[in-house]
């Protein structure tokens, strides 16, 4: 068997994803117009299964971008009864424009909007979370892990994106801080007995780790 291509593959699991709503479409529209960063239709509907999973009443994410992935969640903690989910971001036009694609689809009313940065924003919310999704800045990706680890529940998950980063962790000449700050992330929490660990190569791979 040949190697298979990286695209190849993304694509055949986009193609196992659900029909999706309207406006998620249209998220998705924007996003590759204007080249802007969401995790996709395969992660998303990742994060969707394993708040499913869990049965989340409460999730938190660092940096939402505009309100891609809290959706997803949002679309589980309807699912699962009811719950909240934390949109934070420092941007107001981000902020806006996430808050007129949750209304559209009937969210607002889970969604609890944060205009500020995440990890202080973290730190000053009340837990604990039955998730966290960690998508900040990556060089700010390991001062974020003790934070986290404090407000996640036990049994909780961790679900953080960019962890093969763009293929950058593989070039060794590469000692940018967002990519050193990729692979301390990895190292602290893959050494750390306290948590489950897995990174699934998906889009730019996500690490999904279990709080013992």
């Amino acid at each position: 068997m040949s190697e298979l291509d990286y695209q190849t593959v993304q694509d055949y699991l986009v193609s196992l994803v659900p029909p999706r709503e309207a406006e998620l479409l249209e998220m998705e529209a924007y996003a590759e117009k204007n080249d802007f960063p969401i995790i996709g239709p395969a992660c998303g509907y990742y994060c969707y299964q394993l708040a499913r999973m869990v049965n989340a009443k409460s999730v938190f994410e660092l940096g939402s971008g505009y309100g891609y992935s809290t959706a997803w969640f949002a679309k589980a903690l309807v699912e699962t009864g009811g719950g909240v989910v934390h949109h934070t971001v420092w941007d107001e036009e981000l902020s806006n424009r996430a808050r007129r694609h949750l209304v559209k689809m009937g969210f607002a009313d889970l969604v609890q909007f944060h205009m500020a940065e995440a990890v202080e924003t973290l730190r000053q919310t009340d837990g604990p979370f039955d998730i966290i999704f960690n998508d900040i800045d990556k060089h700010a990706y390991p001062e974020s892990l003790p934070v986290i680890k404090e407000k996640l529940r036990s049994g909780g998950l961790l679900i953080i994106d960019n962890m093969l980063w763009h293929g950058r962790i593989f070039d060794k000449k590469d000692v940018s801080p967002a990519t050193m700050g990729v692979h301390e992330f990895t190292k602290q929490i893959t050494s750390d007995s306290d948590w489950i660990v897995s990174l699934t190569p998906m889009r730019d791979g996500m690490i999904v780790a279990y709080k013992r």
